[in-house]
């Protein structure tokens, strides 16, 4: 029975991830699992493919839909910036 069901996660798909910015003040952000935290200045977001953080200013969270996984965001945006806590493939190989 467990075997089953971690052959049913194993083969469920992946939510999407995309990320478009428009004009650096328009942000679209999809396959965001959970947010963190959210101000003016810095979001946090879980994704697919690792942390996400975007800082700027005047952030506003425009639309969140937690079925899709689709944030966007509006402000003067200044970066972002991925952080994968997820060992390298080439560590996980020599520690093996």
């Amino acid at each position: 029975w467990e075997e089953s069901i971690m052959a049913d996660e194993k083969n469920r798909p992946k939510t999407p991830h995309h990320v478009i910015l428009e004009d650096r003040s328009f942000l679209t952000v999809s396959g965001v699992s959970d947010i963190d935290s959210f101000n003016e200045e810095t979001a946090v977001l879980f994704t697919e493919l690792g942390e996400l953080t975007i800082r700027g200013s005047d952030l506003h969270m425009n639309k969140l839909n937690v079925d899709t996984g689709e944030v966007t965001i509006e402000g003067e945006i200044h970066t972002l910036v991925y952080t994968d806590d997820r060992p390298k493939k080439l560590f996980a190989r020599l520690f093996q």
